[in-house]
């Protein structure tokens, strides 16, 4: 299985878009799979299910920051290089989504009790989220 449906397959599972996108290539940086579920256990549901950042994207976010991010304070090119592809990786899921804003990406707002609800009966926001797992995934393949 390769690692986009890795973390498709983790999603489905029940663990969070964040989950999912950081613990399929968290390995890859040596970061295991039991601490890369933790880590990003409170970015689900649009960072602690408040709707705000997509955790798909904050999935992403965490490993180019694995892959290029700096480990010296001084580091300044090794931190603008990790700045620039965080903008990169967002603009162009952006560009296929049109947002990265997990309320927006789903329509409605889960950081509400009458959101949350509506979300848990329909359970609308599994092919949704499964898609921006599987395409923050892609970009990743692409990126890192």
């Amino acid at each position: 299985m390769d690692r986009v449906e890795l973390a498709v397959s983790l999603f489905k599972q029940g663990f969070s878009c964040s989950q999912a996108v950081l613990a399929a290539y968290g390995e890859c940086f040596g970061l295991d799979r039991d601490l890369a579920l933790r880590v990003a256990a409170g970015f689900g549901g649009g960072m602690g299910r408040m709707a705000q950042t997509c955790g798909a994207v904050t999935g992403a976010f965490m490993l180019i920051g694995m892959r290029y991010g700096n480990v010296d304070a001084r580091a300044r090119q090794e931190k603008e290089r990790t700045y620039e592809l965080v903008r990169e990786f967002a603009d162009r899921f952006h560009n296929r989504h049109g947002s990265l804003i997990c309320r927006e990406l789903l329509g409605y707002d889960m950081s509400t009790p009458d959101g949350f609800q509506a979300a848990g009966k329909r359970k609308s926001s599994t092919p949704v989220c499964e898609q921006l797992v599987r395409d923050a995934a892609t970009l990743i393949e692409q990126m890192v």
